[in-house]
């Protein structure tokens, strides 16, 4: 059982909710001069969903691990989460409750049927990203978007295989590229907390947010905000080496099959400067990479992948 210092990520995820509510947002009438939290006390949360205050004290301090869905539904409605951050919420309660196993987790492989889309897409800026964040398989046009300073070959050796978050905090040509940093960071953090809400039990992207809090003091702010975001679709402007300055939106669509990997792609509207970058740009991504020597790959494989 969690004790009043160890309230744990479900804890930990309701004050940080509960902070960024003003009382007044909710109708709630503040009482006293002097309030030592900024945001909603404890008690006037609990009056809002209909608990008991503590009841939600013990919740909020790891002390009780059984709340039902209805209770949790309740806390969320009073807080006004969006869909996304119930979800989350939900997440990490089901997780409290339940006793931890630690497995190594299994190597990734990209979906075949995402693989298969991706190799159809020659002249769209397309990748597979696993529940970590990992380049499971990119085409060359995103590879000579995002990442063309990096061996193209990367994506399909585990071990090797780029990190989206680690290269948006940790790689200073990432960092250049994008025109708004501290949204796309915001967005990549924002989804890697839902996915270790997700995978509790998860060591290896335990250790990957490890690694991120001791080598970045802007992870480490942004991770104890503890918001959530869901990738989906955003528009980022890019100064991009080779092309010059562009503006993409990147959509994400979700496998059925596999849900912890996602295909991303990046566009442009028809007949803008930007479709007119990203057309040099597929000159470029479809050149020869070794030796002066075309490659030669299979039809519609133009994928960085080994087969599962």
């Amino acid at each position: 059982m969690a004790d009043r210092e160890n309230p744990g990520e479900l804890g930990e995820y309701l004050k940080a909710c509960r902070a960024r509510v003003r009382p007044e947002q909710l109708g709630v009438t503040p009482y006293g001069d002097r309030r030592r939290v900024p945001g909603l006390r404890r008690e006037e949360l609990a009056l809002l969903a209909g608990v008991s205050p503590s009841y939600y004290a013990r919740l909020e301090q790891g002390q009780s691990r059984n709340a039902s869905p209805q209770v949790l539904d309740a806390i969320a409605a009073a807080l006004r989460l969006a869909p996304t951050e119930r979800q989350h919420l939900h997440a990490l309660a089901e997780s409290a409750g339940r006793r931890r196993i630690t497995r190594p987790a299994p190597v990734e492989h990209a979906d075949p049927a995402l693989l298969e889309l991706l190799g159809a897409m020659r002249e769209v800026p397309v990748l597979v990203l696993g529940r970590r964040g990992d380049v499971l398989a990119w085409n060359p046009m995103c590879h000579a978007l995002l990442a063309g300073h990096l061996d193209r070959d990367s994506a399909s050796v585990p071990g090797r295989r780029p990190n989206m978050t680690e290269l948006v905090f940790l790689d200073p040509h990432t960092r250049a590229l994008y025109a708004d940093w501290d949204s796309k960071a915001r967005a990549v953090v924002g989804n890697l907390r839902l996915a270790a809400g997700a995978h509790p039990d998860d060591p290896a992207l335990a250790a990957l947010i490890g690694k991120l809090i001791l080598a970045s003091r802007e992870f480490t702010t942004m991770w104890a905000d503890h918001r959530v975001q869901s990738c989906a679709t955003a528009a980022y402007e890019l100064h991009h080496p080779i092309v010059g300055t562009l503006t993409v939106t990147q959509q994400t669509l979700r496998s059925v099959e596999r849900p912890d990997q996602t295909l991303i792609t990046c566009t442009a509207p028809r007949e803008s400067a930007s479709a007119a970058a990203l057309e040099l740009l597929a000159h470029v991504a479809h050149q020869p990479v070794r030796d002066g020597a075309e490659v030669s790959e299979p039809e519609g494989a133009e994928v960085a992948e080994l087969p599962a």
